[in-house]
Parts: structure tokens; sequence; C-alpha cells
């Protein structure tokens, strides 16, 4: 049976390593790091333990298609608890307090409760919220594939998405903060300005709003890194290996196919590859000469990458008393490489049990913006490490004025910047996501290059805007199209 060489251990490259592995293939996944999971991961500081992946995951609801796909991997099993935190997203503003609660005729009743000038446009939010609840991610096989249990989309689940598509085009023509321009109310405005972003497209919006309404969207207890430790255990349990401390170099072809890898300089055989690592990184880095293909061209244009700095805290208090996700504007704007926030919000895991020693705190929030340059100039001049910590006494202060338990009460402090992404995760200016821009089609790139046979692509950069969901199905269809290619039948179950 051929032997398959995957770059990268993050969800894309372990789910392939279980398709395969599954599928009857011998497998190797290369990871730089030395721990699975990539940009789902977590870390611990000082007996902390900071989330620094996923939030939430789509596909958490049994009823839903993707979780069949997270369950055939071991991401998910009937022994993970799923925490759906209600309400989703508190935002706190003067003497206001707005929840984002999951059951839409609930949220509903308290928006216009909130925002009565905001009835009309309240109710047509929500009216499109409901309809946006019947759109579920199909899961589908690539043609011509031998598969043992096949899978496509029913017509009926088809066509209860008809009205929703109707109604896709006015959110996907606009940003997140063109479309909170449409309320009144400047709560409801800096609430669905900055929900998502407001310079994603409004279909995030609309559909965050919907996947929470339909009870999906959960938390696995554990979070991202223990979820991407069970897909990794599975793959090892069916026979697969993991080398890690082991960056990819470069694919090796000849006569137009991959023919294995270059690691640690060291070439190493194999009669497939498939790259997991970031798609814009990779068509530039992994293959001598550069690819040059139309779609690699669009890519290299069009790539619209979205950037955090993360800061995590250990505060040695209980904030059981604090929301969950809680947003609030702050009387100082906080200074972020070379931009100013008037609104800060935490994720509070007071209440998530390994999470912080006994009667203490872990706190994350993240400072959305591309500031790859200015850090990477004070990585130039010496300055980083100082920066670093004007930033995180900047957010100490801030949380402080609004919580006054947490004065003088930091334990540690954590700021990861895109630079550490980028060291980490050697992904395109430290990003983690993809933008999607207003009134673009949905950029999507392919599984496998036209000019190089054997090589196969997967992960969040292949369709935009990325996320865990997508890391898994592309992986899942570029097994598939290896399993064409080398005449198997694909095998979608564990066994």
């Amino acid at each position: 049976m051929a032997h398959v060489a995957i770059v990268g251990a993050g969800i894309a490259g372990l789910t392939a390593g279980v398709y395969a592995r599954q599928s009857g293939f011998d497998a190797t996944i290369f990871e730089s790091h030395t721990i699975p999971g990539g940009a789902s991961t977590s870390w611990r500081r000082k007996g902390y333990l900071f989330e620094g992946g996923m939030h939430w995951l789509t596909g958490s609801s049994p009823r839903t298609a993707l979780n069949a796909v997270w369950n055939e991997i071991g991401a998910l099993n009937p022994d993970v608890p799923i925490y759906n935190r209600d309400p989703f997203l508190v935002y706190e503003f003067e003497e206001q307090t707005i929840c984002l609660y999951r059951d839409i005729d609930r949220l509903e009743a308290h928006l216009i409760d909130v925002a009565p000038e905001d009835e009309r446009e309240i109710r047509r939010l929500t009216k499109d919220v409901r309809k946006f609840m019947k759109v579920d991610m199909p899961i589908t096989d690539v043609k011509g594939v031998q598969t043992a249990s096949k899978r496509a989309a029913s017509p009926l689940s088809m066509l209860a998405m008809v009205p929703s598509m109707m109604r896709m085009p006015f959110y996907a023509g606009q940003t997140a903060g063109t479309f909170a321009e449409r309320f009144s109310s400047p709560l409801l405005r800096t609430l669905f300005s900055g929900m998502v972003g407001e310079d994603m497209s409004a279909m995030g919006l609309a559909f965050t709003l919907a996947t929470l309404a339909s009870g999906d969207g959960g938390y696995p207890l554990g979070g991202s890194l223990a979820m991407a430790a069970r897909i990794a255990e599975t793959y090892q349990g069916l026979g697969g290996t993991i080398e890690y401390r082991c960056p990819v170099e470069r694919v090796a072809v000849e006569d137009g196919r991959a023919v294995g890898l270059v690691v640690n300089g060291e070439r190493r055989a194999f009669d497939a590859v498939i790259v997991t690592q970031d798609l814009r990184m990779a068509i530039d880095e992994l293959f001598d000469p550069p690819l040059v293909e139309d779609w690699a061209q669009r890519l290299r244009a069009n790539v619209s990458p979205i950037l955090d700095t993360f800061v995590s805290l250990g505060i040695r208090a209980d904030l059981s008393d604090v929301p969950e996700s809680v947003g609030f504007p702050v009387s100082e704007p906080v200074f972020c490489g070379g931009q100013h926030h008037d609104n800060l919000a935490i994720n509070n895991y007071a209440a998530y049990e390994g999470y912080a020693p006994e009667g203490c705190t872990a706190l994350t929030l993240f400072l959305n913006g591309d500031t790859y340059d200015w850090w990477a100039d004070r990585m130039a001049d010496g300055t980083y490490a100082q920066e670093k910590q004007r930033l995180a006494e900047a957010v100490i202060a801030a949380l402080a004025k609004k919580y006054q338990q947490i004065e003088g009460r930091v334990d540690v402090w954590d700021v990861a910047t895109p630079l550490t992404y980028e060291r980490y995760l050697h992904s395109y200016k430290g990003s983690w996501m993809s933008n999607m821009k207003p009134g673009e089609k949905m950029a999507s790139y392919p599984s496998k290059p036209e000019g190089i046979a054997h090589v196969y692509f997967a992960g969040q950069r292949i369709t935009a805007p990325g996320g865990l969901p997508t890391a898994a199905e592309t992986a899942r269809t570029a097994v598939q199209h290896l399993c064409k290619d080398e005449g198997v039948v694909f095998q979608g179950a564990r066994r």
C-alpha cells in the first residue's frame, strides 16, 4: 500500500492521517512543533491553562453533518461533554447590558427591550436568522471516488435551505460594520460591528447567530489541545506515526510527480504527499520553483489574513461572577501594534475545571488588527519584549478599572503577537483565518495542483474564512482524491 507523507499535525493534518489510515495507507505526519494541534492549541503558564484556539465548535451538535466527521476522526465522542454557554456573549455599555441568548425568540424579545427604536431591524434580522438555522454544512464525496458509505446532501435538506439562499446576498454584500449602521442604538451598533470583526462579511455575523440558535457552537470541555490530542490518539491507534521537531523544507518532485519530502536536510521517499501547512506559505516555500498556476496566483493576490494579538492573564481571584464572554468600552483606549482599541472583550474560564489553581481564574482576550509589520519593526529595533509588557500592563490596568478584584492579583501574563503565531504555525503574516471580503464569491482553491501529480492540499486556507470545519472537511476531500487516484475505497468510519 502507498506510503503517504503529511505536512503538519494541525487539525487538517491529523484528520488526513486518520482517514488515510482508515483507508489502508501507510502514513507519517511531520510536525515542526513538539505537540499536535497547530492553531487548535492551548498552553500552561504557572498553573494556568490558556485557550489559544477554539472558543466554540461548529459541528458540536449531533444534528449536524459535520458532527459525524468529528466522531469519525475521534475529535468528539459520547464521553466528551459539550458546554453550550448561554448567554453566548454579554456586552456592557454604561448602565445597559445586552445578552446574546441562544434561543432566538428570547434574543429577539431581549434586543427589542434593550433597543425598542430598532424593533423593525431586529425583527428583520431574527427572521433571517431563523432561515439560516436550516443551513447545514453538507459533507459530500469527491466525484468518482469509491466509498464504503456514500455521503450526499438530501434533496429535502437542500430544499429547506432555499429561503436562506435568497437572503445570503444581502449579508454577503456588506461588512458587519456597515450592517451595524442600520441600527440606531449605539449599543447594538457596537455589538454587531464587533461580534465577528467590523471588516468581516456580515454573513459571518448572521451565521454565527444561526449556529448558536440551532443548538450548535458548543465548547468541548478540555478545549483545543485536548481535541487535537484525541484525534492524534485515534491516528496513532490506527498505526499512524507523527515525527515532531521535523520541519519540512521542500516537497521533492521528479518528472512532474511528488516522490517525497526533504526534512531536516534529509530526503525521505514517499508515494504521495498531503500538504496541510498554510497554503499561502506552502506554494512559495515547499516547492522549487514556487507554484505559478492560475489558482496559486489568485491566492497570492487575494488572501486576506485575519490577525490578532492575544493576551492571557492568570488572576489570583475567583471571577465566577463575571460573564464567561463579555465586552465593554474602556475609558482610555488600549494601544496595540499602532492601533487604539476603545472596546475590550474577555473570555473568562472561571467555571471551567482545570484552567486555574483553586480560587483563581484564567482570562484571555483578542485584539484584532493587522499589526504584523508594527510588531516586526519592534522585533528589529529590540523593543519587542518591552512593547509586549507595556501592552499587558495596559490591558491589566483597563480590566482592573472594570473589575476591582483584579487589582494587584495578576499571577502571570502572556502576550502572543502575529509574530508568535508565525513562529509556531508558520502561517502567512501570523494569521490563523482568512477574511471573507464583502461582495466577493467565497474564495476556494483546489485540492490538487494541475502540474504535479501525487500532491494534495488541505487546511483552513483552502476556503475562506477557514477555521476548524474547513480544516477537517478539506482533509477528508484530499484523502478522497488520493483514494480515487490509487483506486482505493475510502473508509469514513472508525474501525
